[in-house]
């Protein structure tokens, strides 16, 4: 059976096309964390991706990325005190009387990350040719840790960061190695 190696390209392709069709994000970004734009131009939510190293196992290879997932927090002053009491309370367990703008983004971010993660872990979407939930092209395992973040720019960027590792297969054959026919070894 074929082995069909899964480029950069490829899976670069496939993140930015989670953060394209997932309805809560609004822009998807490749590229060195400095490179994001900040002004509020932006359509936020945003998510960033942020190469990181690619490392090789026999048959396969590992790509590293940072995942940003981030809102702008509002700047209205009077979120602080936000009177919820005339509306339901659509989390009847939830300690705080009083939700805030900040606690949202993170809320809505954080569930933002937990689904790239679920997608990559046990998705039909990410299935190139069938809604398989068993012929996935790239794998995903262990434990995620997502870390909180607070930006003060010219706004107020607040979400969560992650590190997505993504294993393909890699045959690592030398049959089409763009090389002449000379020998190398001396």
């Amino acid at each position: 059976m074929a082995v069909y190696n899964k480029t950069y390209f490829n899976l670069i392709n496939t993140i930015r096309n989670i953060g394209e069709q997932h309805k809560f994000i609004h822009t998807t970004t490749v590229g060195d964390i400095y490179d994001i734009d900040l002004s509020k131009e932006t359509l936020f939510p945003l998510m960033h991706i942020n190469p990181v190293n690619v490392s090789t196992g026999y048959a396969t290879l590992t790509y590293s990325f940072q995942i940003f997932v981030c809102d702008l927090v509002s700047e209205k002053e009077d979120w602080e005190k936000q009177f919820i009491s005339s509306q339901p309370n659509p989390y009847p367990n939830n300690p705080f009387k009083d939700l805030t703008n900040e606690i949202d983004v993170y809320n809505d971010t954080l569930q933002t990350c937990v689904d790239i993660v679920s997608i990559f872990r046990n998705s039909k979407w990410q299935s190139v040719g069938s809604l398989d939930i068993n012929n996935q092209d790239y794998v995903t395992e262990g434990e995620y840790t997502f870390e909180p973040f607070t930006e003060r720019f010219d706004n107020l960027l607040t979400g969560w960061v992650f590190t997505l590792n993504v294993t393909v297969h890699n045959e690592f054959q030398t049959c089409n190695i763009p090389m002449g026919n000379q020998v190398i070894a001396q």
